[in-house]
């Protein structure tokens, strides 16, 4: 049964978006404190005078894959940066509407990157490309990073159907 506040936030869709957008925030946190676990060892290591093979190559596939997973949960959190001194005296129906604004920006977006990150797995694969000292195949990255594209472009479908039926002058936000 769908409670009042998912009738008024889109619905039982939205919910389910919101729900995996921040259990995929976690997974995210989760892969950056494994960066951060992976360079206290680098770091310590080197006071002892062992090395961390590949560290900077971990860091570098897991930060992106971080960075993205987070993507998905600012947009259904209204997290994103915004410009309030430009909003600060509009009605709820006008920040809708800016808000609406922004969230078809995202979707395009969304949409563009998927379509290219795409394009770039399958060349990352067809040429074998791998990090140079442990030898992972890059395109390993690049799947968690299309997932979160995919989800930050429903979380943006959502953002647009909250934000228009306010835009539209309909039940504002609960």
């Amino acid at each position: 049964m769908q409670t009042t506040q998912d009738k008024a936030h889109g619905g039982a869709f939205c919910a389910a978006v919101r729900k995996l957008a921040t259990l995929w925030a976690l997974f995210g946190g989760v892969v950056l404190l494994l960066v951060v676990g992976i360079n206290m060892v680098s770091v310590i290591g080197t006071l002892f005078g062992m090395s961390f093979p590949g560290d900077f190559e971990l860091t570098e596939m897991g930060v992106a894959v971080a960075a993205f997973a987070f993507l998905p949960f600012c947009q259904v959190s209204g997290a994103n940066v915004t410009a309030d001194i430009f909003t600060a005296g509009a009605s709820p129906r006008w920040v809708a509407r800016f808000t609406f604004l922004g969230a078809l920006v995202a979707f395009v977006f969304g949409v563009i990157l998927i379509w290219r990150m795409f394009h770039g797995l399958m060349d990352q694969r067809a040429y074998d490309y791998t990090t140079a000292i442990l030898a992972v195949p890059i395109w390993y990255a690049f799947v968690p990073v299309l997932a979160s594209l995919a989800l930050l472009c429903l979380a943006a479908l959502c953002t647009l159907i909250e934000e228009g039926r306010v835009a539209r002058g309909g039940d504002a936000h609960v």
